[in-house]
């Protein structure tokens, strides 16, 4: 079999076989199944956390292991992303909507450019009743997580749509190492039941999960948050050569206490910070998946493929301007958006030997369709009083992707793409004018260069252009649905997308892994449709940002482990406005510190400290939201072998932050009608100190 790594060991050489196989490794060199099931156990499940050089090709991408997901401490499910270094995740309204996240200077709203998949499916929804790129991953169930993978910036061939802040992958596990029965209560309502087992069934294994929750949060006004989950796998093989067939369900409701604006607790109307202007806002909805992965490996070619199927659905309803357009009945409107999404994904690598090299070709092609319907009505308590507009929206896409990458020396290798991408928008609108079908291609080059390494440290320079979508109805709209005699500016199909990024990786002190990146990245546009509105914002200015990330992992002992990050971007528009050149909500400086303590006798535990600088509200600055410190912990014993009990807190200094500020116009009920509304800073308060108590047993 070729070698693929010039120097470094056999441990060196099985850590790098072992993620080629999961397809980190832009290089050369397969494995048979037996290999790759060993080296997988050895490097991915057993060890906290793996070496990156040789396999990465950037400073700013990673894998985070199932040992490192299992120290954290999340509140919710989607902040388990936040093991990415400089990401964060946060909540503007109930626990059922989709989270709110931020990376390399983009307020990524519910989750455009940042493309998320759960075992090869695309959670990020298009053209969604609210907002493009709509990520809700409260169906995740942490525990299943094997690994989760983190790329950042639009260099890579294999990702496309939504990618070009980053990419992050949560991959299942298809058997679990022992079954699990966890039982968890806490306060403000929390409950928590979760059973799992992966025994075996023929010639694989069956696994099985299910999750029931409950949580209301410290609202005056309980969330009431529901939710019912499953998961059903049946898998032969492994990650190799092996298939696994997947059902999930998940099915929730909630209320929501949304942003409220400053005015209201300064003046008295709300008593607290937890209290909601519109007590019926919520929603339910629920996602049902069909999925299939197939893998096959020999020493010098790797095919894999993937397909789903996914039903979903979401009534939401939503107040933020409280009586500002009806000062009568109130602005609460509804979103209702149900689709069905079939999505492939195919790619093939060989080995390419030659004068000496070490080079491998891959060719993929990734397919997918959208039927949604959905619309945007008016209501009061839930009750429908008209309808903005309806649409019946079938998105179609197809991206074809070519990557080569070489080893043209020991210290010199280089990975070179290309994708091409072609969409197809049909929408059918209750208001004619609306209707249409738009089409859009765009062709994304990549290059990245690999130096070293020397003296165990690696440097890169990665360049490439990406895109985002844009709803389809944004795509096709004349005019506003809420005043037919006003044009409305459409937007493109897709969004160009350019990056570039200079990094380094070192592990030259023993234990510690550290890496340090400055990037560029540029849009051709900002504009978004707005759901909440059912027309295009009013601005498509050009943007970049501009910023570094300094991510540093170190071990200094077997039972102590510490994660410590840092990133600040720098985000304006590019051309010249009188309004201002700052990017509101564009995220500036972020900072986590997490301590994680085990093989310490019978006691486990850890801490996470999060800090989220101040942003931008307005374009000129001149109104700038404040920062929120969290501090998250957990400590635990282990009563015997199989049995743990672990108590988890969260916001532990009892800080009054927000989790999320907005600054617009708003009116209150007791407020003149005039029409204008009066200009504030709306937040979402981050949840009070509190605690939870789980029971864990494995079987």
């Amino acid at each position: 079999m070729n070698k693929i790594t010039p120097q470094g060991g056999r441990r060196f050489q099985r850590t790098w076989l072992a993620l080629a196989i999961i397809g980190l490794a832009p290089v050369a060199g397969t494995v048979q199944a037996q290999q790759a099931e060993q080296q997988l156990q050895e490097v991915v499940i057993e060890s906290s956390r793996n070496s990156q050089l040789g396999i990465a090709g950037a400073a700013s991408a990673g894998v985070v292991t199932q040992k490192q997901l299992e120290a954290r401490t999340v509140y919710r499910p989607g902040e388990l992303l936040e093991a990415t270094p400089g990401l964060i995740v946060s909540q503007h309204s109930g626990e059922g909507k989709a989270n709110q996240f931020y990376l390399r200077g983009i307020n990524l709203d519910h989750g455009t450019d940042l493309r998320t998949t759960v075992d090869g499916m695309l959670v990020n929804e298009r053209s969604h009743a609210h907002g493009q790129g709509w990520t809700d991953l409260n169906f995740l169930i942490p525990e299943l997580a094997q690994r989760m993978e983190y790329r950042k910036g639009p260099y890579y061939a294999d990702q496309g749509d939504f990618a070009s802040a980053g990419a992050v992958s949560v991959v299942y596990a298809n058997r679990l190492p022992e079954g699990i029965a966890s039982i968890g209560i806490g306060q403000n309502g929390f409950r928590r039941t979760l059973l799992a087992d992966s025994p075996k069934f023929g010639n694989g294994n069956l696994l099985y999960a299910i999750e029931l929750f409950h949580n209301d949060g410290p609202f005056v006004h309980g969330d009431d948050y529901r939710k019912a989950n499953g998961v059903l796998r049946y898998s032969e093989g492994n990650e190799a050569n092996g298939f696994n067939v997947s059902l999930m369900a998940y099915k929730a409701r909630w209320n929501a206490t949304d942003q409220i604006p400053q005015r209201a607790i300064d003046t008295g109307l709300l008593n607290s910070r937890f209290d909601a202007i519109d007590s019926s806002d919520g929603g339910n909805s629920h996602r049902y998946s069909l999925s299939t992965g197939w893998q096959k490996s020999t020493e010098t070619t790797t095919s894999r493929f993937n397909a789903y199927v996914v039903g979903q659905q979401l009534d939401l309803y939503s107040n933020f301007t409280y009586f500002l357009d009806d000062p009568v009945n109130g602005d609460q409107f509804n979103q209702p958006d149900r689709r069905v999404t079939t999505g492939i994904n195919a790619s093939h690598t060989w080995q390419m030997p030659g004068l000496g090299l070490n080079s491998e070709n891959t060719l993929g092609v990734q397919f997918q369709n959208d039927n949604i319907h959905n619309g945007l009505y008016r209501t009061r308590a839930r009750e429908r009083l008209s309808t903005t507009r309806e649409d019946h929206v079938v998105e179609s896409s197809i991206g074809f992707h070519a990557e080569n990458a070489t080893r043209w020396t020991e210290k010199f290798r280089t990975v070179a793409g290309v994708r091409e991408d072609f969409y197809r928008d049909r929408v059918a609108s209750n208001l004619a004018a609306n209707s249409g079908t738009a089409t859009d291609h765009r062709a994304s080059p990549k290059l990245s260069l690999i130096f070293g390494p020397w003296a165990k440290t690696e440097y890169y320079f990665n360049v490439g252009r990406g895109f985002h979508s844009n709803d389809a109805r944004g795509a096709t709209i004349s005019v506003d649905p809420l005043n037919p005699t006003t044009a409305a500016t459409r937007e493109r199909v897709l969004v160009l997308s350019r990056g570039m990024e200079v990094g380094v990786r070192t592990e030259f002190i023993p234990g510690l892994q550290t890496s340090l990146s400055f990037y560029r990245l540029d849009f051709d546009s900002e504009l978004l449709f707005q759901g909440d509105a059912g027309t295009t914002a009013d601005t498509g200015r050009p943007s970049r940002r501009l910023g570094f990330e300094f991510s540093n992992y170190y071990k200094p002992t077997k039972w102590l482990t510490i994660d410590a990050d840092v990133a600040f971007a720098r985000a304006r528009y590019r051309d010249a406005d009188p309004v201002g050149e700052r990017i509101p909500g564009a995220i500036e400086g972020v900072a986590s510190l997490a301590l994680a303590v085990d093989n310490l006798g019978p006691y486990f535990g850890g801490l996470q400290l999060r800090y989220f600088g101040p942003r931008p509200l307005l374009e000129d600055n001149t109104v700038r939201s404040k920062k929120t410190v969290t501090l998250n912990g957990r400590i635990g014993y282990k009563i015997s072998p199989r049995v743990r009990i672990d108590v988890e807190g969260y916001n532990l200094t009892n800080r009054k932050d927000a989790a999320i500020d907005y600054y617009y116009a708003s009116r209150l009920q007791n407020e003149p009608n005039d029409g204008v509304g009066t200009a504030d800073i709306h937040f979402h308060p981050i949840e009070s100190r509190s605690f939870r108590v789980n029971l864990i047993t494995t079987f």
